[in-house]
């Protein structure tokens, strides 16, 4: 595979991958390669399909993160399913922020929904929806009192969140420094599930977007000093039917 690799670069004149201690590295080309081979097999397959009469072979590739497909995106996919979309397969990526961007630009995924602060250049993005950031606590704790949440109102509270380095975790740590607030650690660990998860087993509080449902026995209160969270759907630069179908049933999903 790596001789094949390396006749394709230099067949094209670029090299297409280097190496990073015993582990191989895409170059920009590698990864522009990647993604036209990825868009030539699905246009080959379209067009077999289309030539035959058969149901489409080419799965729609939609990435999202873990909150994204469990509170925003299980309508517009039950939909998609149920309609038959065309008979085209459907694939989920589970994928960061990061991940899914790389997964748009490689053509892995045609499609993509996060929160993002900024919206990137070389992708075509739709705004979804924008939500508060929800404290989050039993419906016994003293906070739960109140219609909104002021941060100063968070000094010395265990909070459970985001591992570090993660781009919630940083932002509420920005703000509540800023503030001059001080929290404790109770629980540091990924997704909202897990957060939620511990919280109703009485360990800390939580700060979560307002997209998340809520068990029962938990409740949200808004934060206005964070800044709200903006969804956004990613589009490839070529969609097949299948995949402007999903596309069309997300925005609709969130009352575009």
């Amino acid at each position: 595979m790596h001789t094949r690799i390396r006749k394709l670069g230099e067949q094209l004149g670029v090299p297409l991958y280097r190496r990073d201690g015993r582990a191989l590295v895409l170059t920009d080309a590698g990864r522009e390669v990647v993604r036209f081979a990825r868009e030539l097999d699905g246009r080959t397959r379209e067009l077999h399909d289309s030539l035959h009469g058969t149901r489409p072979t080419a799965p729609v590739t939609l990435a999202a993160g873990e909150g994204s497909f469990l509170y925003l995106l299980g309508e517009p996919i039950r939909r998609f399913v149920r309609l038959g979309a065309r008979g085209a397969p459907l694939r989920l990526l589970t994928r960061d922020r990061e991940q899914m961007l790389e997964a748009l630009r490689s053509g892995e995924a045609q499609l993509g929904v996060a929160a993002l602060e900024f919206v990137p250049d070389d992708l075509a993005c739709t705004a979804l929806l924008e939500v508060p950031q929800l404290l989050v606590m039993p419906g016994d704790h003293p906070l739960a009192r109140k219609r909104k949440i002021r941060l100063e109102q968070l000094d010395g509270e265990r909070m459970i969140v985001a591992l570090r380095g993660r781009p919630h975790r940083e932002a509420f740590a920005r703000a509540t420094l800023a503030a001059n607030v001080r929290w404790q650690v109770a629980v540091e660990t990924h997704g909202w599930p897990a957060m939620l998860h511990f919280v109703r087993l009485g360990l800390g509080l939580a700060v979560v977007n307002g997209s998340v449902e809520l068990p029962r026995g938990l409740v949200g209160r808004p934060v206005p000093e964070l800044p709200t969270t903006r969804y956004f759907l990613l589009r490839a630069a070529r969609l097949s039917a299948a995949a402007e179908t999903l596309a069309n049933l997300i925005e609709d999903r969130t009352g575009r």
